[in-house]
């Protein structure tokens, strides 16, 4: 008998009806996070990698809705609680770091005020009667100035009550971080958190994540259409295109043995450190519409290794080595595919 895993997505499906048809953002996704894990979901803009993120918490925005499949977190599924219940969950136990910080910090509070507001509304510091409220209070800012200096935000005291735009983009992004860490949450889900930022605040925030996964043992969920970046970070990767996982394993594996022609595409585009030139081999064309994917696999019309029945086929999962699994017409022959309940690491 396995251990119940911290998260496993089951043959979830996220729709949204468009004036042009029903778009299937997420289309039958099924993965596993164990405990301490940090996994990758990987691809181009389009794919439905935040889509992913946010059916976790159920934050689709009507009317778009998740269609099908069970969000099964420490074995309980999120699909079938009560607002309420999954609202407690939601910053407590699992935590979001938003692609855009100013979009997402609140201009007119303090950056402080926002890290401890998020404290607060799961009753970390209570018990207190109302007469020793300010003591309570105390506390709180207490902890949220540690959290500061964890993420390293210089001068906490002095930050505590400065505002969003005082802060640089690398600054709004540790402040998003500590929003997530205060509560101490077993999984943040990170989307795209090094966007529009420089290569070396982006390694800053990557080695702030790392280090938040090794001291507090929490689990990550990555999401960025980075490969490199995901393979010097995630323990495992998963490959999306068009709403589906057409790889996954550990990074090692789909690094060093890409099996889709598009993981092997997005690696061909990655630029190599090299005495000799080398020329980067963009994937052609672009992500399809989704409102009009075409038959078969949603990638013929650019793979390179196309067949006349990758027009015709539907494609599953299927393993190529142990832990490894592409969704390709080279495997059809191969071993059974992954069934929607089994769990893959």
């Amino acid at each position: 008998m396995t251990n119940t895993p911290l998260l496993q997505l089951k043959n979830l499906t996220t729709e949204f009806p468009t004036r042009r048809g029903q778009v299937t953002a997420v289309n039958g996704v099924n993965l596993r996070l164990e405990q301490g894990e940090i996994l990758g979901i990987v691809g181009e803009s389009g794919c439905g990698k935040s889509t992913v993120l946010r059916s976790i918490l159920g934050l689709i925005d009507r009317p778009g809705r998740i269609a099908g499949g069970q969000v099964l977190f420490k074995g309980q599924d999120l699909r079938q609680l009560p607002a309420r219940e999954l609202r407690s969950i939601r910053g407590r136990e699992i935590a979001m770091i938003f692609q855009d910080p100013l979009s997402t910090l609140n201009p007119v509070f303090p950056v402080g005020e926002q890290i401890r507001e998020a404290m607060r509304l799961h009753g970390l510091i209570s018990g207190l009667p109302w007469p020793f409220d300010g003591a309570r209070r105390a506390q709180e800012k207490k902890r949220v100035l540690e959290v500061m200096a964890e993420v390293g935000i210089p001068a906490p005291e002095a930050r505590y009550r400065a505002y969003p735009h005082q802060f640089s983009g690398g600054m709004q992004q540790r402040a998003l971080i500590a929003i997530g860490l205060v509560c101490e949450p077993a999984l943040l889900l990170a989307d795209e958190p090094t966007t529009a930022l420089d290569v070396t605040i982006q390694a800053q925030i990557v080695n702030l994540m790392l280090r938040i996964n090794r001291t507090h043992h929490t689990s990550i969920i990555l999401v960025t259409h980075n490969l490199g970046l995901a393979a010097e970070f995630c323990h495992n990767i998963a490959v999306m295109y068009a709403g589906r996982i057409v790889e996954r394993g550990p990074v090692e594996q789909v690094v060093e043995n890409p099996q889709h022609p598009y993981t092997q595409g997005l690696l061909a585009c990655l630029p190599r450190l090299s005495s000799q030139r080398q020329a980067i081999n963009p994937i052609p064309g672009n992500v399809p519409d989704l409102a009009e994917l075409p038959p078969g696999c949603a990638f013929a019309p650019r793979c390179p290794l196309v067949q006349e029945a990758c027009w015709q086929a539907e494609l599953r999962l299927r393993a190529v080595t142990p832990g490894h699994y592409a969704r390709c017409i080279q495997f059809e022959a191969g071993e059974r595919y992954v069934q929607e309940e089994v769990a893959v690491r």
